[in-house]
């Protein structure tokens, strides 16, 4: 019989798939023990295997590169052999983010405007309606709901439950708030740009976020992309969001580098670049309204929220978009 036509033994067998999984196992791999396993598993991170191959399509280059870490720099789950292959894969990851794939779609359906809202739970009467708004024509600035509370003496708490009515959205608490533990959820630049306010993470899994008066679901599809945990959007009570924002902004946030790039191919060039310096164990790329947020963890996450020193963030903006 030929040899490459015998089937292996079960002994044979039994041992080579012994062989791999021992090359495979955590204590072998760049800071492999629990800890791996627990950050990547966390954070969507796979473990890198003995013969893992270059996650570029069109990947040219095969095994020339022997010389390179097969666990590292990652991107978007998948090694890249070369500096060529991870620009390939930042300019593909770009083209998606910037034809709007990779972005929650702007909600642009009717809402019920928060007058009428409030009018017909009968938390308000027509004339206290009629006396607010000729205050907001007249001051030419101020949302409804600041002058109900302010010149209608309406509670603060009705208004806030309008919103959530108006928005289809729950009302959310904010007893307790750990606004240090949570800075490297969101970017200070994106808690302060779109009035987000990270709340706290439920069950390893469910991220609260507030907002003041209206929701961003462009932001918190981007965050649940990004950091894999599902994102829960409400509203929180005007006085108490202004506090709790404020106390979030004052927090120590990691650093973020800010890059402005020409042209798409510029940005790749950067990206990619910055992707081969750190050689992440991970990194990602979604869009923020006309942002890019690029983040690179490091070591792995160990988590649900990571620490400052495991991620590296960079926000991108390209020309005049």
């Amino acid at each position: 019989m030929p040899f490459l036509s015998r089937k292996p033994s079960a002994v044979v067998k039994n041992r080579a798939d012994a062989i791999l999984n021992e090359f495979s196992a955590p204590a072998l791999l760049p800071g492999g023990d629990a800890l791996l396993r627990q950050g990547r598993a966390a954070n969507g991170m796979r473990a890198p295997r003995l013969f893992e191959t270059c996650a570029n399509p069109g990947c040219a280059s095969g095994w020339l590169h022997l010389w390179r870490s097969r666990s590292t720099p990652v991107f978007e789950g998948g090694w890249n052999c070369s500096p060529e292959c991870t620009r390939a894969r930042i300019e593909a990851a770009l083209g998606r983010e910037m034809d709007g794939r990779g972005k929650a779609p702007e909600s642009h359906r009717h809402r019920i405007p928060l007058g009428l809202v409030m009018l017909e739970q009968g938390w308000i009467s027509s004339g206290q309606l009629r006396l607010a708004l000729e205050a907001q024509k007249g001051a030419g600035a101020g949302r409804l709901g600041h002058w109900l509370v302010r010149q209608q003496g309406v509670s603060e708490q009705l208004v806030t439950r309008a919103l959530g009515l108006q928005w289809s959205c729950p009302v959310l608490p904010i007893e307790v708030h750990d606004a240090e533990g949570l800075t490297t959820v969101v970017p200070r630049l994106f808690v302060d740009a779109f009035g987000a306010l990270p709340l706290r993470v439920a069950a390893g899994r469910i991220l609260y976020m507030g907002f003041e008066d209206r929701l961003d679901p462009v932001l918190a599809l981007a965050v649940e992309r990004m950091s894999g945990l599902h994102v829960e959007s409400g509203l929180v009570q005007g006085s108490l969001f202004g506090a709790a924002h404020t106390r979030m902004l004052n927090a120590a946030f990691p650093a973020v580098e800010l890059i402005e790039a020409a042209t798409e191919p510029a940005l790749v060039h950067v990206l990619a670049r910055s992707i081969e310096r750190a050689r992440p164990v991970e990194s990602r790329l979604v869009r923020v309204h006309d942002c890019l947020w690029l983040r690179m963890w490091l070591p792995p996450q160990n988590g649900p929220v990571p620490e400052a020193a495991v991620v590296q963030d960079l926000i991108c903006s390209i020309g005049a978009q």
